[in-house]
């Protein structure tokens, strides 16, 4: 189908629709108290860490993503563990990369970090594989990496929606956007989701009512997809592993969202994860060229539902977050977004990632996370 006739069906069913809607469609989100200066425990390197030697516009697709995955798995057999947590609509691997030190038996703490859930966000991918390599190539020469691998299990997948990246679309090949598939608050009209699935065998990705709302398509049921199934079973098997936190990757607005941006949670935030979850976001804000959602309410919140970030922090209580990387003149969402500057922005997440990483233990017991990462100049910029 093409994309004239994918809009005019998009547009014509939104008019069948609009009968359903009703106000307040969009929210704004409530003001917040101003979050305490962020103090820090520092962690020092004993020698700095080298960064991965990639090149601007060498992006990877799924072939790629595999290639470069089972590459690692064969060069850190030690290391890494690469396996399959599903298949896509059309049959593709879902692979995950495991990353810990296998030989230290001691227990360990999980962390689980996935991108490319929209397939048109490419750097959500790229920025798994950029902290893969960072990872393994410094593991035995750097004291902080080789903490990070001696106690925990990271879990990473590039690439959720390996159908869409192939096509450079954002939802999956039955036309369902991928993050509003999870079941909390599922396919609400308030959360701009929309429950349809393929409608007459076509697929309708969003229906747009012109200056009223855009809605997207929902699925026709919570974990309908086979992708958003294979997240759900992987995090359910962490569920026993430790499973201290929980990072979903976008692209392009330019900061960290915590829960929550359903309507009506299901129970309310503990003022400690409250405090938590805050610290987090003025962490990214200070030491980042990232932006909070909520700190000193600087932007506004969005609401939406259906979304994995939402999902997990409900079914697991650990902290969970969305981050959009790039600035937003990347978006991409529509078709509308570019690719370029790869090396720049794969060192802009860097410093997120590993904030998480030094601070595993602190996320997994809801205690603040003071532990400041290493962020040398010449690291990280």
């Amino acid at each position: 189908m093409n994309e004239k006739l994918l809009h005019l069906k998009a547009f014509l069913l939104g008019g069948i629709l609009l009968t359903l809607m009703f106000a307040g469609c969009v929210e704004e989100g409530k003001k917040i108290g101003k979050i305490e200066d962020v103090i820090t425990t520092e962690v020092h390197l004993n020698q700095p860490s080298v960064l991965p030697d990639w090149k601007d516009g060498k992006y990877h697709d799924y072939h790629g993503t595999i290639q470069m995955l089972n590459d690692f798995n064969d060069k850190y057999p030690k290391l890494v563990d690469v396996f399959s947590i599903g298949k896509s609509v059309l049959g593709k691997d879902i692979l995950c990369i495991k990353i810990t030190n296998e030989d230290n038996n001691e227990s360990k703490l999980s962390g689980l970090i996935d991108g490319c859930i929209h397939g048109n966000e490419w750097e959500s991918s790229e920025a798994c594989l950029y902290l893969s390599e960072y990872l393994l190539i410094n593991f035995g020469n750097n004291e902080t990496i080789n903490n990070i691998l001696n106690r925990t299990e990271i879990y990473i997948v590039p690439l959720v929606n390996p159908d869409g990246r192939q096509k450079d679309q954002r939802w999956n090949e039955n036309g369902v956007d991928l993050n509003r598939n999870f079941d909390i608050h599922f396919g609400r009209l308030r959360g701009r989701s929309l429950r349809m699935g393929r409608l007459l065998g076509q697929k309708i990705p969003f229906v747009y009512i012109p200056n009223i709302v855009l809605l997207t398509n929902s699925g026709k049921q919570a974990f309908s997809e086979p992708e958003t199934q294979a997240i759900h079973n992987l995090m359910m098997s962490l569920k026993y592993r430790g499973f201290s936190f929980y990072m979903n990757c976008h692209t392009a607005q330019h900061k960290i969202i915590s829960p929550w941006i359903v309507f009506k949670p299901p129970f309310k935030i503990t003022p400690q994860e409250r405090n938590v979850l805050d610290y987090v976001e003025r962490w990214v804000d200070t030491n980042t060229e990232y932006e909070s959602t909520r700190v000193e309410n600087k932007h506004k919140v969005f609401y939406t539902s259906g979304t994995a970030m939402d999902w997990c922090y409900k079914e697991f209580h650990i902290p969970s977050f969305i981050f959009k990387m790039l600035s937003k003149d990347y978006e991409p969402f529509m078709g509308k977004g570019r690719h370029d500057n790869l090396v720049h922005w794969m060192k802009t997440t860097l410093p997120v990632f590993m904030y998480l990483l030094v601070n595993i233990e602190n996320l997994h017991q809801w205690k603040i996370p003071d532990v400041q990462p290493p962020l040398l100049q010449d690291d990280f910029q």
